[in-house]
Order: C-alpha cells, then structure tokens, then sequence
C-alpha cells in the first residue's frame, strides 16, 4: 500500500521517510510515496537540493540519496596543508576532524566542501578519502605566471592549493610576463587534469599598501561594490525616526567610544550610579528596522557576513549610505536602537535586566586614547574638554573593573595578545609596524559588549527561541599536551588537579608582565579550539558562560542582525512569541556565517602580514634583537622587539653545525657542538629576504649570538 508525503512537506518530513526506510533512495523510489507526482516532482527536488547542500543526504554515484551517518561519511569543509595533506572539518561542530592524505584528496581543493568516508580510526585520530565535492569554494585564485609547452599557467601562491591553472586567453592574459602575480577567476573544475581560469588583474609588483589590498582583495573574491538592487533599496532609506511603542532615551548622555578612525558607530553606551549600585545602558543601532527579512539588501549582507577590514579601508557587509550614516550612533544626531539595560550590585552582581526598542541621542563621540588620557593619565586638559562627562566615565570605569573582576572569578580566559598597529603616512604609505597597546578604555567598552551579548542569549534562551549562539568548545586534551612541555622548558610553575586539566587562568595570570607572556599566551590560544556559530548552544569556554550570543555590531555582522531580529519579536509580542528561525535554518546560517568570518579574517591576516614584510623590504642587510618564537624542523621564528615583525632563520643558513629537532623540548641542538636554540632565547638576526609577492621574510642569524 502506498504511504503518501504529507501534502506541505518539509526537509524534516523527507529526511524522515529517509531515517525510516533504512536504506538509500533514489527518485522512483520516492514516487513511489507521492500523490500527485508530476505536480510535486519540482518540490521534492529541490527539499532534496537543500539536504544535500547542507549535509543531511548525500548523493551517491547511482543517483540514489542516503544518510551521511548510515555510510560511515562525514560532510565538512576540506583544509589542505602546505605538505599536500588535508583534514576535513565535519559540518557537525562536535565530530573530530578527519585527516586525508594527499593521494586521497583526488581533485578537490582546499576549502572546497566535500564528502569524505572514515576509512579508519587509530587512538581517535580518524582517516579517511574524499569521495566527493559537493560545492567548490575557490572561486578566484591568485598566482605567479609561468609558460609550459605552449600554454600560459597561473600557479597559486597559496601552497595549501595543489593545482596548477591553464589560463584562458583574454585581454589581461595579454599583459603577462614570466614570474608576475595576478588575479584570475575560476572557469573550470574538471574531475581530472588541470582546472582553468580567467585572468582579473596582472600585478607588475606589490610595493604599496594599496595594491596589497587590491590583491587581496581579489584573491577573497571580496567587492567594494553592491549589486543595483541592494544599493537602489540603500538609497531609498530615510532618516526618519518611529517613536511609536519606543523608550525615549534622547535625554540620557550616551557615548560613543571607538578607534580614532572608526566611522560605522553601533554602540553607545551609558552608566549611572545609583544608591545600590549601577545602572548599564548599551543602544546598539537597530539595524533590523532597515533591513528587511529577505529584501536584496538583507540577501547581499547574508552573502558577506561581516565587514572586511584593510589598513585605512573597510569593504563593509551594508551600504555606507546605512553602515556610515543612517545606522551609524553618530554624535547629536537621533537614532532608533535596542537598549539593553542591566542593574548591578555594589559589587558587580547583575540584579535585573530588560529589553527595549528605543531612541537615543548620542552626546559625544569619543576615541579610546581620550578616555585613557582621563581616566588612566589623569590628563588635566582631556579631563576639562570632557568636564561635563568625567563623573560618568568614573562611574564606567569603576563598573567594568568589578564586571571584569566577576569574569576571572567565574574562570574567564584573559589573552592578553598585542595585535599589530600599521602606521600609515598621508600618502598610504606604510611608516611604522608598532605592538598595539591595550588599553584600560578598550576593556571598558569589552566589558559592557560582553555583558550585553550574554545577557540577550540568556532572554531569548529562557524563552525557549531559537537563537544563532557563538560557541566556544573547551580545548581537547591532546591539543594542551604542547602547551604543557612548554610551560616545563619555560619552568613556568603550574600544578595540574585531580583530573588532570591545567589551571589555565592561573597559568595566564602568572605569567603577566614576565619576558615570556607573549609566547605563552600564542600557545594556548593556539591549543583553543576556534569560536564559531551554532544553533546549538554549547557555551563558551574562553568567557566560562553559559550562554553566549552575538548582538552588539549589526552594522558589520550579519549574526547580531538576526539575534535582533529574534530579541524584537519577542519584546514586541511578550506572551504571544512567534518562532522567526527554526532550528535547521539557523544551523545553515551558523555554518555559512562562521566560514564567511574566517575568509575576513584570513583576509585581514594576510594583508597585515604582506605590508609587514612590504615595512621590512627598505631595512634588507639590517640588524635587530628578538626572541625565538617557535621552533619547526626547517628553522625557528624570530619575534623583533624593535618592530612587531615576525620571520624565519631557515635551518639551511646555521652553516655551524647539523642541528637537529626535538620537538618535545622546544628546540634545535647541534650534533657536533652542541648549540641549542630553543623557544624564547634571545637571538640578534640580519633581514635577508623580504618578498611581497612570495609573502616571505627570511632573516640570517647575526654574528656574535
């Protein structure tokens, strides 16, 4: 007897005739199951599209469809390593990664999202083969030109990609030369031999910051512009302000507090002191009144997921007509927001919080350097320019030292890692590569975010909505064994409990303000396990909560818009809640959104790395001290104090001696004279090579170490 499909089918209800038949299914056999075939052949098609784009079926050689689970296959994101080999990254967030050899990666590229089967298991560590791609990533591809047999190649800069492209004739191809970088765009993927591409852009040289961005920019696939619809929908937006069922908050001095060349402005916030205690205002731009569920504008933000940002430039996730101007808290101007408010304690306790959409008027904007000038430096003239908001600022001051004594209490990871600062001159130009400075203001601001971010998740939670959460999974065990010898060639007192696990906060605290905090805490956020986005909530270990969302910077990431989204619905129909997401929905989004924020970052990574070396190029011959940063078996990293610049002494250069590695004491030691470099010596280094285009920073081990 035949067993009909419901007649509103959903991915759910296919997936479970899937799970119930206990074998894969091919499309007769699913016609099989339905009325009315011919009229929903189109519909079930595309159900079983979205399953298998998100991983819940795969589609099998004889176009039958079965379960991951059932087949001993995991769906997951491949990432190759320089040596050829990969690991492909499950979709599930709770799966151990699969390595793969490099003759089992077959035709797929770094990136690319595949099906891999699990051939094997050893000590936990599973193996296994790709056996298919289910959607290529690599969609532009940079490289050095070389001519082979007739044929024009682009061969990737980016080792962790194998192949070689055949270029495409065409306009760009014409302005080739042997060894120049360019830009192309993928044509091709064929299941064998060489994939092909379309020259963008051919690069005579990377001497400039603004052709580093150019580059990089090209090869992330990353566009300054916006597709006509989204921009058309942008400019139609007015300044507006609906006050209907919002909390006016004009009459309160909320404050802007960022970077001095900040200009997309998404929190404001406000302090004031009560008899018992404190009262906290975060306003965060309420960017969900502009951007519709599902207008081009929303679609184009979703596509990006967060806002890229170069030296002196940002490629931002909205329009500046929303991200600059009408989104952005700009001083003295009205602005419809969402205001967290939390009431604490004397001694930071969080006593109440509420929710409302709202309309503030930001007073001030102020830089993290004038707010430490008040309050750290006591600097008398900032302290009067800002004589109508010191009493404030104390009060902010005072609330995020208890909020942030709360956090180490309850066992909050405190990394303390500088980021580079790149010091541009008036033409672009890069002046300086300093350590930024972390500074007491910055932490204010970090402090509040966090308060808000968790206080939202832990709302929209209670009421049982789901809710994209920004995880953050505790460390494996094997994963801290490096840091553990670390911690032993440092003689970095530390005493592990009954169970094993290392006091890592204390670990953390022990070492500040010590010669070897730096190195330190790069090694353990190295042994972390990376923050992402899940509909499941898994807490966050770094910030030891519970419950974690993203909520305070709409502007530039598209997670805190949906987080918005969900947290209107329910302030806005308390007791009648409607679900916006569900679960399924929100766990594609979390996957798309957490790769998306990787991109920028290995973007932004890049780019600051090639300006260091483009800082380095102009002191080639010149020396400087540094302390030895990591040790590998082809040479050790050095750390430069003078300039925040990292490179590499290439074992091939130590003409001394045949030095050997011993990874488990952080070190290289000399077969016949015994010399040791290990981890956290200082060394005095010569630049050798600093190759833009190669993305290379090679130094020479000075005379005299």
């Amino acid at each position: 007897m035949k067993k009909s499909l419901p007649i509103d089918l959903t991915k759910r209800d296919l997936l479970d005739v899937f799970k119930r038949q206990e074998r894969p299914l091919s499309l007769n056999d699913l016609k099989g199951m339905v009325d009315s075939w011919k009229s929903r052949k189109r519909e079930i098609k595309n159900l079983l599209r979205e399953l298998t784009g998100e991983g819940s079926l795969v589609r099998l050689k004889n176009n039958r469809f079965g379960i991951p689970d059932e087949m001993n296959l995991e769906v997951g994101t491949l990432w190759c390593t320089r040596s050829g080999n990969g690991f492909v990254v499950p979709d599930k967030g709770e799966e151990k990664d699969v390595f793969v050899p490099s003759r089992f990666i077959k035709g797929a590229l770094h990136g690319d999202r595949v099906v891999v089967r699990v051939e094997h298991s050893r000590r936990g560590k599973r193996e296994g083969q790709i056996v298919k791609v289910t959607e290529r990533k690599t969609r532009n591809v940079t490289g050095f030109l070389e001519e082979r047999k007739g044929l024009l190649f682009l061969v990737p800069d980016d080792e962790r990609i194998s192949a070689r492209f055949i270029v495409e004739p065409g306009k760009a191809a014409s302005e080739w030369g042997q060894g120049d970088l360019a830009a192309a765009k993928v044509t091709r993927f064929p299941e064998t031999g060489d994939p092909e591409c379309k020259l963008l852009k051919v690069f005579k040289g990377l001497d400039d910051v603004k052709k580093i961005s150019q580059f990089i920019v090209h090869k992330h696939g990353l566009s300054h512009r916006f597709p006509r619809n989204a921009e058309a929908e942008a400019r139609q937006m007015g300044f507006g302000i609906a006050m209907d069922g919002r909390l006016d908050l004009r009459g309160m001095d909320h404050v802007t507090i960022d970077g001095e060349l900040a200009k997309d402005f998404d929190d404001a916030v406000f302090v004031e002191k009560t008899k018992n205690g404190f009262l906290l205002y975060v306003s965060i731009a309420d960017v969900s009144h502009y951007v519709k569920r599902d207008s081009p504008l929303d679609h184009e933000a979703y596509a990006r997921g967060t806002s890229v940002y170069f030296p002196g430039t940002v490629i931002p996730m909205l329009p500046k007509q929303l991200s600059n101007v009408i989104c952005s808290l700009n001083p003295y101007e009205e602005r419809m927001t969402l205001t967290v408010r939390l009431g604490y304690n004397l001694k930071g306790e969080l006593l109440q919080a509420s929710f409302d959409r709202s309309v503030i008027k930001s007073v001030r904007r102020l830089t993290y350097h004038a707010v430490e000038h008040a309050l750290v430096g006591k600097d008398r003239k900032t302290r009067e320019s800002l004589k109508g908001l010191m009493s404030m600022l104390e009060h902010m001051g005072h609330l995020a030292r208890l909020l942030k004594k709360r956090r180490e209490e309850r066992g909050n990871l405190d990394f303390d890692l500088p980021e580079p600062e790149l010091v541009l001159d008036m033409e672009g130009g890069i002046k300086d590569v300093l350590r930024s400075e972390r500074l007491f203001s910055q932490g204010i601001i970090e402090e509040f975010m966090i308060a808000a971010n968790e206080a939202v998740a832990r709302f929209i939670a209670d009421r049982k909505m789901p809710l994209i959460y920004r995880v953050h999974e505790s460390p494996d065990r094997e994963k801290l064994q490096d840091f553990e010898k670390l911690l032993r060639v440092l003689a970095v007192p530390y005493k592990a409990d009954h169970k094993g696990r290392l006091p890592l906060q204390r670990i953390l605290q022990n070492v500040r303000d010590k010669e070897h905090e730096f190195l330190i805490n790069r090694i353990l956020l190295k042994s972390m396990k990376q923050a992402r986005y899940s509909a499941v909530n898994k807490g966050h270990f770094g910030l030891a909560l519970d419950f974690y969302s993203h909520f305070t910077s709409p502007i530039r990431r598209y997670p805190d818009l949906v987080c918005h989204r969900i947290l209107k619905a329910l302030i806005q129909n308390e007791g009648k809640e409607r679900m916006l997401y569900g679960e399924e929905e929100l766990d594609r989004m979390a996957l798309h959104l957490s790769e998306r924020e990787r991109a920028a970052m290995e973007a932004e990574r890049e780019t600051e790395d090639r300006i260091r070396v483009l800082f380095m190029k102009d002191r080639t011959g010149q020396t400087f001290d540094g302390i030895i940063s990591h040790i590998t078996s082809y040479g050790f990293f050095v750390e430069l104090f003078e300039v925040f610049v990292e490179g590499i002494v290439l074992l091939s250069t130590l003409h001394d001696d045949y030095y050997a590695f011993e990874e488990e004491k952080f070190r290289l030691i000399g077969r016949r004279t015994r010399k040791v470099f290990r981890i956290g010596d200082h060394v005095k280094i010569k630049v050798e090579t600093a190759d833009v285009e190669k993305n290379i920073l090679h130094f020479l081990l000075a005379r005299g170490r």
